[in-house]
């Protein structure tokens, strides 16, 4: 080896570790939020202890079940429990009649309902729960404060949660007025169902247009109990907690991405080099027409691609409709989400194989004729021998992409759980649906993947010129 290698072998290992380095810190980045006692969620299965540091100093510390649906106060004479949170009302008709923007609270009247505004919160507490929770005494209005703040940031996932420090009102009233609306609580609209309603001191629509009210941000719903009525499951912690989330987890979408990838990288394989050797073999004009054809599914946006399959393969389609017919159905199934991640990923194979096929210097493969050897032998023992290079680092760009395809899979596919639930589908939805910790674990799943993928082609690249520089000299 010469010095000259020796000296760029150094910042090449470097570099190495560094990447290395920065990987480990990402992933080791996700556990606080994943697995922390504090702040946790209800995904991950643990138990959280929160402070309200926002509140008086009287507060205490508030312990929050591992399923975020109960909370006890130190001290307290009450908990928590049955809670909920109603992120969106509706401001439809009930049965007939307009009764304000309404959250449904369930089919019990004496739950306590919270209705957190941008600038302050209502609290009231059924009368029913007089006795274990006097809402006239400011300790046991700390107390609930601090509960349902701690309840909504164990279940939120860093959404919005009630400020500590806005004025909050306390009533055990079924209706409360506060700056010209109107706050009903347990309105009975159909037999056995209850809602908690927002309405102008007239009864108009507080969230039209036209209005100048704030609309509620949401309405948190939870039943006061005795704190022996209260299960609280002790914490799991460190591994412990790790290990609950992963048996907690819902596997499938690594087992649909690997199927799918797997599936689609044979396709893509043996197209892109077809596609490939085809081009090259054609009229210089039309060799133009074909490589816009073969690669604009790379430029195009992934949703563009997967409304367009879904015109052509739909169920309206004369294709669709074939496929139908016979019994096979491409919307919204398991084959639909290969096809996406073929359409989507072969560019990548095409440009590299074609690129590499390009390079092959025109007199061997002349040579290889004038021998007497056939066009597919020429393919097969001349070409793929010299281009192997790239077109291995074109397969593992095109396993990557397809790993990571949403846009064109979401159109064409669907969303179904073990079914076509990708990796990428899965982190959308987990975070759409709050459940902000298996988000995470999926997202440094991909990154897993995808440095595993840029460091092979790295390698290999790095090992491939060696290889040549070693014949060369």
């Amino acid at each position: 080896m010469t010095d000259s290698l020796k000296t760029a072998k150094k910042p090449a290992g470097r570099a190495f570790l560094a990447a290395i380095a920065v990987l480990l810190c990402a992933l080791f980045a996700l556990p606080p939020a994943a697995f922390a006692a504090e702040g946790g969620s209800a995904a991950q299965g643990a138990l959280q202890e929160s402070t309200n540091a926002a509140a008086s100093d009287d507060s205490a510390n508030v312990t929050v079940s591992a399923e975020a649906d109960a909370a006890l106060a130190d001290g307290a004479s009450f908990a928590l429990a049955d809670f909920s949170r109603a992120q969106k009302g509706s401001n439809r008709e009930v049965d007939g009649a307009y009764i304000g923007y309404s959250y449904y609270q369930g089919a019990d009247a004496d739950y306590l309902a919270a209705v957190v505004t941008d600038d302050y919160v209502v609290v009231h507490v059924p009368e029913s729960a007089a006795e274990l929770c006097d809402i006239s005494d400011p300790a046991v209005q700390d107390l609930l404060k601090n509960c349902l703040i701690s309840l909504d940031e164990a279940s939120v996932n860093g959404g919005v949660v009630a400020d500590a420090d806005a004025p909050w009102e306390f009533t055990s009233e079924s209706s409360w007025e506060l700056d010209g609306i109107v706050y009903s609580f347990g309105v009975e609209a159909g037999e056995g169902r209850y809602y908690t309603t927002v309405a102008g001191a007239d009864g108009s629509d507080i969230v039209s247009e036209t209005s100048n009210a704030a609309r509620p941000l949401y309405v948190d719903f939870a039943h006061v109990a005795l704190p022996s009525e209260v299960d609280i499951v002790p914490p799991a912690t460190g591994l412990a907690a790790v290990g609950e989330f992963l048996a907690n987890l819902d596997w499938s979408p690594l087992w649909v991405t690997l199927k799918t990838t797997g599936v689609a990288i044979v396709f893509i394989f043996i197209l892109g080099l077809a596609a490939a050797y085809f081009s090259l073999r054609i009229p210089k004009r039309a060799q133009d027409i074909a490589d816009t054809l073969f690669t604009i599914p790379m430029v195009l946006p992934p949703t563009v691609c997967g409304f367009i399959l879904l015109l052509a393969l739909g169920n309206n389609s004369p294709v669709g409709r074939w496929f139908i017919e016979h019994g096979l159905p491409l919307v919204f199934s398991w084959p639909a989400t290969v096809i996406a991640a073929v359409v989507v990923a072969f560019p990548l194979m095409y440009r590299s194989a074609r690129g590499a096929f390009e390079n092959i210097d025109p007199l061997m493969l002349d040579a290889a004729r004038t021998l007497g050897w056939s066009n597919r032998r020429i393919f097969f023992r001349l070409m793929m021998p010299l281009a192997w290079s790239s077109i291995a680092a074109g397969a593992v760009l095109a396993f990557a992409r397809a790993l990571g395809e949403f846009g064109a899979t979401l159109f064409l596919a669907g969303n179904y759980a073990g079914i076509t639930r990708t990796i990428p589908i899965a982190i959308y939805f987990e975070w759409m649906g709050g459940n902000m910790d298996a988000a995470l674990f999926w997202t440094g799943v991909v990154i897993v993947f995808s440095f595993v993928v840029i460091l092979f082609i790295n390698l290999w690249g790095r090992r491939t010129t060696k290889y040549r520089r070693g014949s060369e000299e």
